[in-house]
């Protein structure tokens, strides 16, 4: 091989010097990779498929509209956790069941669905009871759900009126996870039997066996102390008009 020429040399190293500049321009102008916006609700479960009716529930009520902008605001720091229950849980209910509700009634429905915050599945099972949804009250009879652990790796989901079991997990991130449950979570404040009204106190059972205090007729107790006074009034004035006649008709008697 022949030796390359001078000239050719220094061609090719001032080649190189020329594009080492411009690769490495590149590579520090390049933009770091967007993070992926978060996922919605509606993604979630289209792309699991299967969740049809939950679907059409979550967009006929606006709840769908509504979690994507809790994610999207600064004052939902801690995420949200759905428990979605498939096709198959629907169609296991009982019929009417749904078409029983009010608009209302089927929001809170969905909204006894979500939770906040985001609760991951080792965090399951040391919730504090009941859970607090977005249904709101807690209170007897009203919107309680209780998550539980059977110590097996199998959460159960209670809400006084039917029990499911969470099978699995169908997105988990930041912001948001998404459970599917086995049963439509039926609210006790829609589907449970009337709160019975709570047992009176023993302060309150003695009151009522007591029957109330009995309280003077006092304008009549009056009355009849009137009457009776001015009764024994007129008769004692009576007698002394008697007595007066009898002294008057004794003196003349005895004058004669």
């Amino acid at each position: 091989m022949q030796p390359m020429a001078p000239h050719h040399a220094l061609l090719v190293v001032a080649l190189l010097v020329t594009a080492a500049p411009s690769v490495h321009g590149q590579a520090a102008s390049a933009p770091a990779p967007a993070p992926a916006p978060p996922k919605t609700i509606t993604a979630v479960l289209t792309k699991a498929g299967q969740f049809t009716k939950f679907l059409q529930l979550l967009q006929s009520t606006q709840e769908a509209e509504q979690i994507t902008n809790q994610l999207k605001g600064k004052s939902s720091t801690g995420g949200l956790t759905v428990f979605a229950p498939p096709d198959n849980a629907f169609s296991a209910l009982p019929a009417g069941t749904l078409n029983s509700l009010t608009d209302q009634q089927k929001t809170s429905l969905v909204q006894f669905h979500v939770v906040a915050p985001l609760l991951p599945m080792a965090q399951l099972d040391t919730v504090s009871n009941p859970l607090r949804t977005q249904a709101g009250d807690t209170g007897r009879g009203k919107y309680p759900l209780n998550i539980t652990s059977d110590g097996a790796q199998q959460v159960n989901v209670s809400t006084g009126v039917v029990n499911a079991t969470v099978d699995s997990t169908l997105y988990s991130g930041d912001r948001l996870v998404v459970y599917q449950v086995s049963k439509v979570l039926l609210p006790w404040a829609l589907y449970g039997p009337p709160v019975p009204a709570p047992a009176p106190s023993p302060a309150d059972r003695k009151k009522k066996k007591a029957g109330p205090a009995a309280v003077a007729d006092a304008p009549a107790a009056d009355t009849a102390a009137g009457t009776t006074a001015s009764e024994a009034a007129r008769g004692i004035r009576g007698v002394g008009g008697g007595s007066c006649v009898a002294v008057i008709v004794a003196a003349m008697w005895w004058g004669m």
